[in-house]
């Protein structure tokens, strides 16, 4: 199934005419929706806590900030950039009860909406502006005249405009630039969710762990295993990433072409093929959700125990000597 790709010229900016933008939060992709809709000459106040170390940064940039339910009140379309693991709680307490009718309230993923960890009133529109990337580089990308990709959604029509609004917003924060796409709350949340799982973090992570072990035990040296195995992927991944996977094999030698071609589907097999699909339909039946939810809301002691696991890997050991060579990183 093709989708249809929107872009600037066929996108109005009318359904923000008028409008106040709250943006709730100023992280990484607060502080760049907020910075580009009030760039593109748009009515925009940030919510922070009282005591947010934000109130700061965003004030530095000339921004009005207020408290969250001040915020939240004087807004007529509502961003809420926060983390999905503090957005129920701050929702609860400090926002849901400051609706009115008929604003709009606007996500960057759908999670919370799918799992319903956040439940919006009915009398509000729910949509959704997802970049595909971080919000230091829809910034950037933003000044420079450029855009980063975006996907749209509305989960409920309230007030007849939700859609509308949607694709404003995508426009304002430079989005159309490059392309919007329209999906639902639920692909845009199954598929992020399995990307980061199967491919971009724990995928990646687990196949360079496992090949890197694999050298160190048939007797080769930990920093040559580094380099092979952790450090180069950098390159194949930037030649990926501008040119696609048939143009990386242009670019590479004659051998890891025929390794590529011979050797990776026997390790990315039939098995991990399996185990993709069974990863998706935990994602897709919500037990991937239930777990994480009841980890994060039960003192998260699994979650640190495997974070400070893999700090211990030797890996780690062998990358942080190696890293402080490079000194062109420095520059950075």
């Amino acid at each position: 199934m093709r989708v249809r790709i929107y872009r600037d010229k066929q996108i109005r900016l009318d359904a923000l005419r008028g409008k106040v933008c709250g943006v709730i939060g100023f992280g990484s992709q607060g502080h760049a929706h907020a910075l580009n809709l009030r760039d593109n000459g748009f009515n925009v106040v940030v919510g922070l806590r009282r005591n947010s170390k934000r109130r700061r940064v965003a004030r530095a940039h000339h921004l009005p900030v207020l408290d969250l339910p001040e915020a939240v009140e004087r807004s007529d379309i509502i961003f809420l950039a926060l983390p999905d693991t503090t957005m129920p709680g701050v929702f609860r307490r400090q926002i849901a009860p400051h609706f009115r009718i008929g604003q709009a309230l606007l996500f960057a993923h759908g999670f919370t909406v799918v799992y319903k960890t956040v439940v919006p009133p009915p009398t509000v529109d729910i949509i959704m502006v997802a970049p595909k990337g971080l919000g230091q580089m829809v910034r950037r990308e933003f000044v420079a005249g450029r855009g980063v990709p975006a996907l749209v959604a509305v989960e409920h029509d309230f007030t007849g405009q939700a859609r509308a609004i949607a694709f404003a917003w995508a426009k304002a924060i430079g989005c159309a630039r490059a392309g919007v796409i329209e999906t639902t709350f639920r692909e845009e949340t199954e598929t992020d969710l399995f990307g980061e799982q199967a491919v971009l973090c724990g995928g990646t992570t687990a196949l360079i762990h496992t090949a890197f072990e694999t050298l160190v035990r048939a007797g080769y040296a930990p920093e040559l295993a580094y380099f092979e195995c952790l450090h180069e992927l950098k390159f194949i991944v930037d030649m990926i990433h501008e040119v696609g996977i048939a143009g990386m094999r242009d670019l590479i030698s004659d051998t890891a072409k025929w390794g590529d071609l011979t050797v990776g589907p026997r390790i990315v097999d039939q098995q991990v093929t399996k185990n993709m699909r069974a990863a998706l339909e935990k994602i897709r039946s919500g037990e991937f959700a239930r777990e994480f939810i009841r980890e994060m809301e039960t003192g998260q002691r699994r979650y640190h125990a495997l974070l400070q696991r893999g700090r211990r890997q030797p890996i780690e050991k062998t990358g942080q000597r190696l890293r402080a060579l490079m000194n062109w990183r420095k520059n950075k």
